[in-house]
């Protein structure tokens, strides 16, 4: 099993690197005769490379033809033209998808299927058939062929890619319907397509029109009731943010048991691009260092087909034969779950992780998923690796770092030993493919998908655990790029306490009375104690100006003061003390600049707040892109070997 350093070195850059070479070093041997010579021997392919393959192929469970392609011995082209010539059949280069006789689940099947296509029809009696054979031993193909000529006579070979794109074209609006509806129409209930319900709107409009008649007749009893529904928000925050410091460490990386490739399972990785062109290379050489046998891996790089530059970024790359680009169809919702909705049935994969296009996973993070799945038991649903953001010479940047320190390094991993339901992060969730069908994946209207999914499937009665091996990210850049990323963020934890709060009844059943008060903490208090927040603030500078000037303060404002400070001070405190506890030694050089910032990254958060309210009201399901400047200029391989 390869370390980090050897899958780095091994994976190199972007383009013609991520493969698993041959041995070029193999000492040259004699091999009796094989069943797989006659067409090797066609292709150029020498002996020592063959037995390679074939040693790469027993070892990982795979076929000949995987590890082929995989070492770029051949081109699936190449090797279908030659496998035609050796049959004595037609090889077909073009195939008209609206001319396959499929049935719409029938295509929706063969793209997720792992095993090789079957035989493919056109339309008509006579019309050809399509056949795919390239894991089927050539001796075996010739005796098929040789015992059915009338069916070898309608035989055409065509690539396993050209046929998989045909079968992607014919499947295209089943695809979306499922990826658009599927969710609402298999679980309507957890489906933020319908924002609020009837007797959720009854309630606001009652809440509504009961704070503005307080506000007329009792001003006073409103400030205090509002004070205190907000102070047991935050303080329910700063409760569950010290338990979290009581156990809070900085990362350690956990040691991973050593596997055996022919055990390892297919892994489908997702990535969702949108106006990435930039950052392209970057995330090729990311992907590349992932130790993962190449025939047992699958990448699918998901982008929407009016998003010309990235496509043609992706594209300008020879990407290796485990890659593949999906487009999907420019509809509404425009945001990122629906495009993974889409590509979800194209993933053969027993386990899929998912990461952003600006994320750099740990080569050995699969490697680490893959161990703890392998020691649990189908309930763990889910593993979520920690995010760490790049330190940065920009206070706002390591603001947003440390954040991410005390969540995903202290709060989540709390949560976990409680076997607690966690609200995943955005990227970097390892899901077994079997829980995340089961509960019907992503819902396309959600803006926080992950932490959505990650109460769905804990109501649900899974489990999700974390692991130790990070995805290094850059935080936003400036104000303009993180506000719209926290707008997001808190609108989609309003919609997730929406939709699942339709039925508070069934929520705390499913969920049980720990889970149930901590979603509550989770969306609704880390939400309100936002929101809360600038008037904490605005009524001690307010008070404390009236104390100032000498003017005396009714004994109610005297105690909504007292416990404001108490709020803020709390609160703080919190936040500081579990994110210092996470940080290592070196990270904690300038943590008194943190500690000073904390003010007013708060007020900034409140303000995140306050827009995700109104943007709820107005345009709930608008997906507000963050921007992801790339963090350095690479050349691809292939041009800097031309020079």
């Amino acid at each position: 099993m390869l370390r980090e350093q050897d899958a780095e070195r091994h994976c190199g850059d972007v383009d013609g690197d991520f493969a698993i070479l041959p041995a070029r070093d193999a000492t040259s041997r004699r091999l009796a005769p094989h069943p797989w010579e006659k067409i090797t021997d066609s292709l150029g392919i020498g002996r020592d490379d063959l037995g390679a393959a074939l040693d790469r192929a027993s070892g990982n469970g795979t076929s000949l033809p995987e590890e082929l392609f995989a070492a770029h011995l051949v081109t699936q082209e190449r090797y279908c033209r030659a496998l035609a010539d050796l049959l004595g059949l037609r090889f077909e280069h073009q195939i008209h998808p609206s001319l396959i006789v499929m049935k719409d689940a029938a295509g929706l099947e063969l793209l997720s299927r792992s095993s090789d296509f079957p035989y493919i029809r056109y339309y008509g009696n006579d019309a050809p058939i399509l056949w795919s054979p390239v894991n089927m031993r050539p001796a075996d193909a010739i005796r098929l062929v040789s015992g059915k000529p009338e069916l070898a006579a309608r035989l055409r070979i065509v690539t396993p890619e050209s046929l998989r794109l045909a079968i992607q074209a014919r499947s295209r609006a089943s695809l979306m319907s499922l990826a658009v509806d599927g969710l609402a129409r298999t679980f309507p209930d957890f489906s933020a397509q319908r924002v609020v319900s009837g007797w959720q709107g009854f309630v606001a409009g009652l809440l509504i029109a009961g704070t503005a008649t307080f506000a007329w007749l009792a001003p006073a009893l409103l400030s205090i009731t509002l004070h205190v529904m907000g102070s047991l928000a935050f303080l329910a925050c700063v409760a569950l943010r010290i338990a979290a410091a009581c156990t809070a460490r900085p990362l350690k990386l956990a040691r991973i048991s050593e596997a055996d490739p022919n055990d390892l399972p297919v892994y489908s990785v997702l990535v969702a691009l949108r106006n990435e062109a930039q950052i392209v290379p970057e995330l090729l050489v990311a992907l590349g260092k992932l130790d993962w046998p190449r025939t047992k891996l699958e990448i699918k790089l998901v982008c929407e087909s009016d998003d010309p530059t990235t496509l043609a970024a992706l594209r300008a790359h020879e990407l290796h034969p485990c890659i593949e680009i999906i487009v999907v169809p420019a509809a509404d919702p425009r945001t990122k779950p629906k495009a993974l909705a889409y590509a979800l049935p194209q993933c053969k994969g027993e386990f899929v992780v998912l990461y952003d296009a600006e994320d750099r996973p740990s080569p050995m993070q699969l490697r680490e998923a893959w161990d703890r799945f392998s020691r649990s038991g189908p309930e763990l649903a889910c593993l979520q690796a920690p995010l760490v953001v790049s330190r940065s010479r920009k206070l706002l940047p390591n603001l947003f770092a440390f954040e991410y320190a005390a969540l995903f390094r202290g709060l989540l991993p709390k949560l976990a030993d409680w076997q607690a339901f966690i609200p995943l992060g955005g990227t970097s969730n390892h899901f077994r493919r079997e829980a995340l069908d089961a509960v019907g994946g992503w819902d396309p209207f959600n803006v926080t998908e992950d932490a959505d999914l990650g109460l769905r499937l804990t109501r649900c009665g899974y489990r999700i655990g974390m692991i130790s091996h990070p995805t290094h990210e850059d935080a936003p850049a400036d104000y303009a790029t993180w506000l719209p990323q926290r707008t997001r963020w808190f609108k989609g934890w309003m919609q997730s306490w929406l939709v699942h709060m339709r039925s508070p009844r069934s929520l705390l059943r499913d969920l049980g009375t720990g889970n149930f008060a901590l979603m509550q903490i989770l969306f609704a208090g880390m939400v309100l104690s936002a929101l809360a927040h600038v008037f904490f603030v605005a009524t001690i500078v307010i008070l404390a100006l009236l104390l100032a000037t000498g003017a005396p303060l009714p004994t109610h404002h005297a105690a909504i003061l007292m416990l404001d400070i108490f709020n803020i001070t709390c609160g703080y405190a919190a936040f500081l003390l579990l994110g210092r506890r996470t940080l290592s030694p070196a990270e904690r050089k300038g943590f008194w600049k943190i500690a000073l910032a904390t003010p007013v990254y708060w007020l900034a958060l409140s303000h995140g707040a306050w827009r995700a309210v109104w943007h709820l009201i107005r345009r709930p399901h608008l997906w507000e892109k963050t921007f992801h400047p790339p963090k350095h200029r690479l050349v691809p391989v292939r041009d800097r070997l031309s020079h």
